[in-house]
C-alpha cells in the first residue's frame, strides 16, 4: 500500500443530529414554540418587582440581562433584548425558574388575598352586628373585648364623618391576627 491515507474507509465523526433519528428531533415549529416559551418566561422575570426578583436564584449573566431590560427604551431594542433573554434562558433549567416564579408570585397573591379578606371582615364588622359572632366563631382566640370597643369607635367615627383612625387600627389588628392564623394553619403540627 502506498503512503497515502484513504479517508473513505475512516469513520467520520458523528454529528449530534446523526446520533438521533429524524423522528426524535424536535420540528422547527416545536423549537420555535420552546423559544417563545423561554422568552415569555424571561418577560415574567422582567415584570417582577425588585424584592421578588431578588429572591429568585438565576445565573449572574441572566440577572444582569433582566436588570438591563428595565433600562432599554426603544421598542425594537426591547424586542431584540427579549430575544437575547430567551437565548440566555436556554442555558438555565426553565422548570426551576418557572417554579421559583410561581413560588414568588404565589406569595404575593396570597398576601393580596389576605388583604382582601381582612378588608371584607373589617367592613362587615363595622356594618353588621352579627358579623362579630361569625368572626369569633371562625377565630375563637381573637380578643373579643378589644374588637367590640374598636367596632364601636369605628362606627362612631363613620357616623360623625371623621377620619377613619379606629377603622384603620381595626384593619391592622385583624390583618395581624388573620396573618398569624394563616401561618399557624400552614405549619405542620410538630413545628407549631
Amino acid at each position: 500500500m502506498s503512503g497515502r491515507h484513504d479517508r473513505s474507509t475512516e469513520a467520520a465523526p458523528a454529528s449530534k443530529n446523526e446520533l438521533q433519528s429524524p423522528a426524535e428531533l424536535p420540528s422547527k415549529s416545536e423549537l420555535k414554540r420552546q423559544m417563545h416559551a423561554l422568552q415569555a418566561l424571561g418577560k415574567q422575570l422582567v415584570e417582577l418587582n425588585r424584592d421578588q426578583f431578588a429572591r429568585i436564584d438565576i445565573p449572574e449573566d441572566l440577572r444582569e440581562a433582566v436588570e438591563f431590560a428595565h433600562r432599554v427604551s426603544g421598542r425594537e431594542a426591547y424586542r431584540r433584548h427579549m430575544q437575547y433573554l430567551g437565548k440566555l434562558m436556554r442555558k438555565v433549567d426553565g422548570d426551576a425558574v418557572r417554579s421559583a416564579l410561581e413560588r414568588v408570585t404565589g406569595e404575593s397573591r396570597a398576601a393580596v388575598s389576605l388583604m382582601h379578606r381582612t378588608e371584607t371582615w373589617r367592613n362587615r364588622l363595622l356594618d353588621d352586628d352579627q358579623a362579630l359572632t361569625e368572626f369569633i366563631a371562625e377565630h375563637p382566640e381573637a380578643d373579643v373585648q378589644w374588637l367590640r370597643a374598636a367596632i364601636r369607635a369605628g362606627r362612631r367615627e363613620r357616623d360623625a364623618e371623621q377620619p377613619p383612625k379606629h377603622a384603620r387600627e381595626l384593619y391592622r389588628r385583624l390583618h395581624h391576627h388573620m396573618e398569624g392564623a394563616q401561618r399557624s394553619v400552614a405549619l405542620p403540627e410538630d413545628e407549631g
